[in-house]
């Protein structure tokens, strides 16, 4: 079995990998090669933290896969990384399990990637300025991701510790992203300015006024996962023009500012314009007019990881990289 690190991932494996392996993913789901079954999620209330399984198959690629995450936000009190995960791939053919490898940069990077395709497919053509609500451990990534799909001229940071808005400015320029940037004090201000909007925070409460979106807005969230938490409000999802999400039944199960506007307002499920996998089919941006507000809500599923797992361990093999250990 082959084993890699995070280290390894991130030293050999790129935004547009992750971009271009994902969407060939999506069209495997198009063509009902992809078998993804509900994750499982095992809440553990008295550390504050929860662990997600979830496994999928290909069979268009005879590859199936496991990912194991465990989400503890206490976790930097203890000097411990909030998210830790890891993933198996196996043989389809004959259930040879043929790599170990650590998911937590995985797990963020296909997450970049999915809000990247989204937003190539949703976003005004010439948004210059990017919003990031929340500069926690998804943020980066998510930054990268649109950086890749738009000639995004200013980006602008919002986090309620000042401090930590600063320091992922700092990572950002240590990256060499040189575009300017910005920290703010208040989310009106992201709102105010921003033609792309980043929200990637474990919030359980709105955090933006949806009266503060400016028309021609595109609107990212991928920091709640479960039915409780929420980051966008009702009138949010009620003044969007167009509503995609990564997958409809785990939205369905999952995305708590969807379901909480199904249960609270006229809003319901039979509004949401597409899943993702929908809007590769065309080659244009899919937008009714530059004023449209548009909304990606992405709370993840299996295959995703897939497509992101099975791409880094093709890469390993054919630049040769990570170790071989003998379970036998």
């Amino acid at each position: 079995m082959l084993i890699l690190s995070e280290k390894e991932i991130r030293e050999n494996y790129f935004m547009l990998d992750a971009i271009k392996d994902l969407k060939q993913e999506l069209q495997a789901k198009n063509n009902a090669m992809i078998k993804n079954p509900h994750r499982t999620v095992i809440h553990l209330p008295t550390y504050n933290g929860s662990n997600l399984y979830r496994p999928s198959a290909d069979v268009s690629s005879d590859i199936a896969s496991v990912k194991v995450v465990s989400i503890f936000p206490d976790n930097p009190n203890q000097q411990k990384p909030t998210t830790q995960g890891v993933l198996m791939l196996t043989n389809a053919t004959d259930g040879e399990h043929i790599c170990f490898m650590n998911a937590s940069f995985l797990t963020r990077l296909r997450t970049g990637a999915l809000s990247a395709i989204a937003t190539d497919k949703l976003a005004r053509a010439n948004a210059k300025v990017l919003g990031v609500i929340g500069t926690g451990s998804m943020a980066f990534e998510q930054v990268l991701g649109i950086l890749a799909v738009r000639d995004i001229e200013e980006i602008i940071l919002y986090n309620r510790t000042l401090e930590k808005a600063f320091a992922f400015k700092e990572k950002l320029i240590e990256w060499g992203v040189n575009n300017s940037i910005q920290v703010v004090q208040t989310v009106k201000s992201v709102m105010k300015s921003a033609d792309i909007v980043n929200c990637s925070t474990r919030s359980n409460t709105p955090v933006f006024a949806g009266e503060d979106i400016q028309p021609g807005t595109h609107i990212n969230g991928v920091g709640s996962f479960l039915p409780t938490m929420r980051e966008v409000d009702v009138k949010t999802i009620k003044r969007a023009d167009q509503i995609v999400v990564d997958d409809l039944d785990s939205a369905k199960e999952e995305a708590g500012e969807l379901i909480y506007a199904a249960s609270q307002s006229n809003w319901d499920f039979s509004k949401v314009f597409a899943e993702l996998n929908e809007l590769i089919r065309q080659e244009h941006i899919i937008r009714p007019s530059d004023e449209a507000i548009t909304f990606f809500k992405s709370v993840g599923t299996a295959y995703f990881d897939l497509a992101v797992a099975r791409g880094i361990y093709a890469k390993a093999l054919s630049i040769g990289f990570g170790k071989t250990v003998d379970f036998a």
